[in-house]
């Protein structure tokens, strides 16, 4: 089992500290948060709250993924980065292709691809990408990204994206996993055929065991359950050595774990030094408990 580090919408200037925090205290990844713009008016809701309420974004900094993903790089040596997750709909694939292999270039291989939907239509409007058929411009965008990463020539010729021969360069010495956000069977079924893994979002925890049930099947429909497959989950049972031992045996290959509920509107007020406790009291006492029974 592998432990994931998910802290956002805090004080920029607290992320370098953290990465390197986290990595010192044997966490295998950290999260990076991905938004756009906040519209100031929207009827969307936010599908991970209960009441669908999405006014804690407000004023909420964001700084730009593969920029975050870099600087963060930069001061750390082996722990790797998981955007949670990138909206690859509203972006062009061959610039996400290039900003992704430069990241896991730079860090190496420290990258491994979270990428989904925006919820957002405001998001698409912004970008000038239309909102309509973007669960296929979405298998599209992944495979684009997939096959520019990996070096050589590729070329596409799809509904949405029409690319002729080309590449990139450099590329990163092995293949950068790409794992797919959502909780829709559209999400769970494009993870079960396109992903190398599957990110939960989170919500009622009493809903994880029928996610994992249905993108179990859909590996099996797919053909795809045989191939290497990561699967990121948040859980309530994350927070004890046994509950991570029953996630372990649902097939959960890392955990998401953070020590604040950021679902609230206003500042984060919680000071950098509170941050770095929480995250090396759980080092201390779950995943040193989980690598003793390894």
């Amino acid at each position: 089992m592998r432990f994931t580090y998910a802290e956002a919408m805090t004080d920029p200037s607290y992320y370098l500290p953290l990465a390197r925090a986290a990595e010192a205290a044997g966490y295998a990844s950290v999260t990076v948060a991905d938004s756009l713009v906040y519209p100031r008016e929207s009827d969307a809701r936010y599908p991970y709250t209960a009441d669908g309420d999405r006014e804690f974004l407000e004023d909420k900094s964001f700084i730009e993924t593969f920029v975050l993903i870099a600087a963060m790089g930069a001061v750390t040596s082996a722990i790797r980065f998981t955007p949670f997750v990138l909206k690859l709909t509203v972006r062009p694939p061959v610039l996400v292709a290039k900003q992704a292999a430069s990241a896991a270039w730079l860090t190496g291989g420290r990258l491994a691809l979270g990428v989904g939907l925006s919820p957002w239509p405001e998001d698409y409007a912004a970008m000038g990408v239309p909102w309509a058929r973007r669960g296929r411009r979405m298998d599209e965008a992944v495979e684009i990204v997939r096959g520019l990463t990996r070096g050589g020539y590729f070329e596409y010729h799809g509904e949405f994206y029409d690319l002729p021969a080309v590449k990139m360069s450099p590329v990163p010495a092995e293949p950068i996993p790409i794992l797919v956000g959502g909780h829709s069977e559209g999400a769970l079924r494009r993870a079960a055929r396109l992903g190398d893994g599957w990110m939960h979002g989170g919500g009622d925890p009493a809903e994880l065991d029928a996610l994992l049930a249905r993108l179990a099947a859909l590996r099996a429909e797919e053909g795809t359950a045989d191939r290497p497959f990561e699967i990121h989950v948040i859980s309530p049972d994350a927070y004890s050595a046994d509950g991570v031992k029953r996630l372990a045996g649902k097939g959960v290959t890392d955990v998401i774990v953070g020590f604040r509920r950021p679902y609230v509107k206003g500042p984060d007020t919680e000071p950098l030094s509170r941050k770095i406790e929480h995250l090396e009291r759980f080092a201390e006492k779950v995943i040193a408990k989980v690598d003793e029974r390894s």
